[in-house]
């Protein structure tokens, strides 16, 4: 049996690049937080992503519990994958799983910047802590059916309104997640007007607009009074790096697009 481990900051995108990864390298058993994956399905354990704490889905990620360890110890007995993709946020994590299961050594770290570019991996990141979403690379949960009151449980968290089926991936909203970032229009605005008024050919801003949705972006309309001859698309390029700078400072979000348009220019002697 081979290990695999992919490893990464939480947030980063893991458990959405682990069924790309595990394609590539033809694994064929996925081990991410808490749950045993084998050919697409779930066939032991409970996700750490319905526990209710940050340390309860600590410990339930890092098979903490022996019964928990037990159960899905079984199962990778009784399936016998060739080989195993452990996901977690750190290499001691993956130690710490690898010793629980009693999994084979050694064990072929893979960082998750190694296989996904920085940008996917800050968009990743975006809407964890923007949006709270959090992925398991199976296509459906499948409950336990084995005891009544963890059915119904279950049931009602799994089938809660706050989750959406995308292609093979789950994404779930844990309780533990602590909600969403909102960000008033004015304080948007406010960031724009002070950033553009640092340059005096800005002589008018027009509208600011923005989208959270998919990956924060930022749209900026101006009127320019420049002298003949000026660089303007230097001069742009200077505003939207100016744009990207204050905003990730005083959010904590680094815009994907900052889009900057010239509606009007007026020639100063």
């Amino acid at each position: 049996m081979e290990i695999y481990a992919l490893y990464g900051t939480s947030g980063t995108g893991k458990s959405t690049s682990a069924l790309q990864l595990a394609h590539r390298l033809e694994i064929d058993a996925i081990i991410d937080d808490g749950i045993f994956i084998h050919q697409g399905r779930k066939l032991a354990g409970t996700s750490a992503k319905y526990e209710k704490t940050k340390i309860q889905a600590v410990k339930r990620a890092i098979f903490h519990y022996q019964d928990h360890a037990d159960e899905v110890r079984r199962m990778i007995e009784l399936t016998g994958p060739q080989r195993i993709l452990v996901l977690g946020t750190s290499r001691r994590m993956i130690s710490r799983i690898v010793e629980a299961l009693s999994l084979p050594h050694p064990v072929r770290y893979i960082p998750i910047e190694s296989i996904k570019p920085q940008q996917e991996i800050e968009a990743a990141r975006y809407i964890r802590e923007t949006q709270g979403k959090h992925v398991i690379p199976i296509p459906r949960v499948e409950v336990e059916k084995d005891a009544l009151q963890r059915l119904i449980a279950s049931a009602q968290q799994i089938f809660s309104p706050k989750k959406e089926v995308i292609g093979e991936t789950t994404v779930v909203h844990p309780p533990f997640t602590g909600g969403r970032i909102l960000i008033h229009p004015q304080v948007l605005k406010k960031i724009v007007q002070l950033t553009c008024g640092r340059f005096p050919a800005v002589s008018q801003i027009h509208k600011t607009s923005y989208t959270f949705e998919d990956l924060p972006r930022l749209s900026v309309s101006l009127t320019l009074a420049v002298a003949f001859g000026t660089n303007l698309p230097k001069l742009i390029e200077q505003i939207q790096e100016a744009l990207h700078e204050e905003a990730t400072y005083c959010l904590n979000i680094a815009p994907a697009s900052i889009d900057v348009k010239i509606n009007g220019i007026n020639i100063t002697a």
